[in-house]
């Protein structure tokens, strides 16, 4: 599906809502909800593949997932690549390229919190390895999310890297953890038509709420992924007859994955 369709779905007068997938039959299962269209979710997608959360699933894995993904929508796809799945701009960039060969129509790509010339750095050679090719980019920014500024710092941190995001050819920005509804619209006021993305967390505003503060689209992050996973624990241990086991969080999920169990 086309770049230029996603984006227009950023403009719709109403807020984007993206329920993130981690694998085909979740993609489609969404779809099949009405979804406009779908976003992954890295950590979902990292679970999925067999690895625990946290830029350590193999590039060629993010492919596999994205191609199957994209094989069987019809509508938009958002690829979550975390850092890019290498630190090397021109290895992301070339990585990118191979995304959109298989037909994703947009991206998410983190600072992790770090120096924000380095994504700076990786969405201009996601820009010059594409040749001209339409892709949306969301710039994510993790000030809030990773808590390293708060008030009047995080917005102010925010904003600033997304100007140098934009410049390096984002088309948009998530600030993941930012719930606030006074600095949701401090934040979005500051980006002009550059879309704020937002994600679900405890105590965030209604739809309505966030789309007046400016906020344009919102993501559903792992809860989806989680809850299946912890509805598939409980389920099979109702069906063995075992004692329900203890509730899969994210930290516990990825200690799994880390170091499976036979």
């Amino acid at each position: 599906m086309s770049a230029s369709r996603f984006r227009d779905l950023h403009r719709t007068g109403a807020l984007l809502v993206l329920p993130n997938a981690w694998d085909a039959g979740s993609a489609v299962a969404i779809q099949h909800a009405g979804a406009p269209a779908v976003a992954t979710t890295s950590a979902g997608v990292a679970w999925a593949c067999g690895w625990p959360d946290g830029d350590k699933l193999p590039a060629s894995e993010v492919l596999g997932a994205a191609t199957r993904m994209a094989r069987v929508l019809t509508v938009p796809l958002s690829a979550d690549i975390e850092e890019g799945c290498s630190s090397d701009p021109d290895e992301v960039g070339r990585f990118v390229a191979s995304l959109v060969d298989v037909g994703v129509a947009g991206i998410n790509i983190e600072d992790a919190g770090r120096d924000p010339a380095e994504l700076a750095a990786k969405i201009r050679a996601i820009r010059a390895a594409l040749g001209g090719r339409d892709l949306y980019i969301n710039a994510r920014t993790d000030i809030y999310l990773r808590g390293l500024a708060s008030g009047d710092g995080a917005v102010g941190e925010v904003v600033r890297r997304a100007g140098l995001f934009r410049e390096a050819g984002a088309d948009g920005l998530f600030a993941p953890g930012i719930a606030n509804v006074g600095e949701i619209r401090r934040v979005a006021g500051s980006l002009g038509d550059m879309p704020l993305n937002v994600m679900l967390v405890p105590g965030l505003p209604s739809h309505a709420e966030l789309y007046d503060a400016g906020a344009r689209r919102l993501s559903a992050g792992i809860a989806l992924a989680l809850d299946a996973y912890a509805g598939a624990a409980k389920g099979a241990a109702a069906f063995m007859g075992n004692a329900e086991p203890e509730a899969l969080s994210y930290p516990l999920l990825n200690r799994l994955l880390a170091r499976p169990e036979g």
